[in-house]
């Protein structure tokens, strides 16, 4: 028979993970619903540079050198003299224009995401603003967490190398007192090198691990638009997931506001035939819907016990809280469901 909304809270299994992969849209999807709590906007590499109050530096710049596009520009700058005092002063700039970006205190749909999923299931960013850490740290013990990559760094994000751990950018491991070091953001395009950065290649290992196992069964990108000039990061991508041949029955599912067209040529390699879902707006999003049940859901659709059981009722979250207590309250039935499963 088909499940109720009581039926959805109290059903919790063990397998199915779900992969979550974050671009910039996510978070300024997070904060035009909540802006930023001193009003800062967050950059495209188009506007990055008046954003970041990079002008000063880029008039100074040899006119062959200059770009409207900052990754551009950053590249040309990097090839010319990769230790010049302009590229310094950038690395600087663009470090602290992220890192003093503050969640604001109401609910944020990043608070919404960490809440939705559980401990078998990754949030992996490619993001340098601190808003996915922050929302992490703000929503600890309300229920078992999912992992967290940081793909391209980020300010929040510091790695000891001696520990081989990351931890809070600037602090020191109350364990063995070492330092975790600012982790690197800039980089020239197509010269990323994934692989020869201690931190970057352990944070791209752990989402390979999942994205790479038979158990993931969901994969969402979240306003990621795999930009061309990022190719070494979509080869990994693919590489990891397969083809969309091997992964006939994997859900991808995708959250963007380009056109729907745009986003299957984009994200053709990773889609099996009808088996994606295309929209605009997080809360009609699996995540939204089934909090904390999307891989259960998606066992219910695809194996089901029953026929009804493919048309059993959803158990959205409301998208009105105006408190993260309000929000985290709600997520204690769905919480306190999978407790109850783990003592059986």
């Amino acid at each position: 028979m088909a499940k109720t909304k009581k039926n959805r809270i109290e059903t919790v299994m063990n397998g199915g993970s779900h992969v979550v992969i974050l671009g910039a849209g996510a978070s300024i999807a997070s904060t035009y619903r909540n802006q930023e709590a001193s009003g800062k906007r967050l950059p495209s590499m188009d506007n990055f540079i008046e954003l970041s109050g990079l002008e000063d530096i880029v008039e100074k710049v040899d006119d062959k050198l200059k770009a409207s596009n900052f990754e551009i520009l950053y590249t040309n700058l990097h090839n010319e003299n990769p230790n010049s005092d302009e590229i310094k002063e950038i690395e600087k700039r663009v470090s602290e224009y992220f890192g003093d970006m503050r969640l604001p205190d109401e609910p944020t749909i990043y608070d919404y995401l960490i809440l939705s999923l559980r401990a078998k299931d990754i949030i992996a960013t490619f993001n340098w603003d601190p808003f996915l850490y922050q929302a992490y740290v703000r929503n600890h013990g309300i229920g078992e967490p999912p992992y967290l990559s940081f793909l391209h760094g980020n300010v929040a994000i510091g790695y000891s190398p001696v520990d081989k751990r990351s931890g809070a950018a600037g602090m020191t491991s109350k364990a063995t007192g070492n330092f975790y070091a600012p982790t690197q953001l800039l980089y020239p395009i197509n010269q990323k090198k994934y692989n020869s950065d201690e931190f970057i290649s352990t944070e791209w290992a752990r989402l390979k691990h999942f994205i790479s196992s038979d158990a993931t069964k969901r994969l969402t990108i979240f306003g990621y638009g795999a930009p061309v000039s990022d190719v070494e990061a979509v080869e990994l991508l693919n590489n990891a997931w397969g083809s969309s041949e091997q992964r006939n029955m994997e859900q991808i599912e995708i959250i963007d506001v380009r056109d729907e067209d745009v986003i299957r040529k984009t994200w053709k390699g990773f889609i099996h035939s009808h088996h994606y879902d295309y929209v605009n707006d997080y809360f009609e999003s699996s995540l939204a819907l089934n909090p904390r049940r999307t891989s259960e859901t998606y066992f219910q659709h695809i194996t089901p016990i029953t026929p009804e059981e493919m048309f059993s009722e959803n158990n959205p979250v409301p998208k009105d809280f105006k408190t993260l207590k309000e929000l985290q309250d709600w997520h204690m039935n769905l919480i306190k469901a999978e407790e109850s499963h783990k003592e059986k």
